[in-house]
């Protein structure tokens, strides 16, 4: 496919090309306000090209684990809507990253305590580190009593 002129916007077929972004995923990011398009007299969808700097954002931001929502009001907190810079990259990675941090912290903890949980064969529950840290459950009786409930209830 010959490049488009600078000035001309793009199709939703040369946006998900260049972005590497499927179809049925910009048409998502449009209906939850992320990205916009215009319409055409024949009712088809057409970028502005500043749009595929917009997806490398979202697409960034995903990757890091930021959640959509996170990523809608960054993207809202600029000024009449305008596509990121680096500049407005830097400022909103700072804010995320007090978020990132207790995530990483969060994990390194499952992590640390992964070993008791597979330990206990979450058959006695008491040395549970994750699910039952002081053996709460142990007063309920022996066995797997979070699984004994569960199928209880179906």
């Amino acid at each position: 496919m010959p490049a488009a002129p600078a000035h001309r916007p793009l199709t939703i077929g040369e946006l998900s090309e260049r972005s590497g972004v499927s179809p049925s995923a910009l048409h998502f990011y449009e209906r939850n306000g992320l990205i916009e398009a215009e319409r055409t007299a024949g009712n088809q969808r057409r970028y502005r090209r500043d749009t595929l700097r917009r997806v490398a954002f979202i697409k960034t931001s995903q990757r890091v684990g930021l959640p959509l929502k996170d990523i809608r009001e960054a993207l809202d907190s600029l000024p009449e809507g305008r596509t990121p810079t680096k500049r407005d990259w830097s400022k909103l990675s700072l804010r995320w990253g007090e978020e990132l941090d207790q995530r990483i912290a969060a994990l390194q903890h499952l992590r640390n305590d992964l070993d008791g949980c597979i330990g206990c064969g979450c058959l006695s529950l008491k040395s549970c580190t994750l699910q039952n840290p002081s053996d709460e459950l142990g007063a309920s009786g022996a066995g797997a009593q979070r699984w004994n409930q569960a199928t209880e209830q179906h």
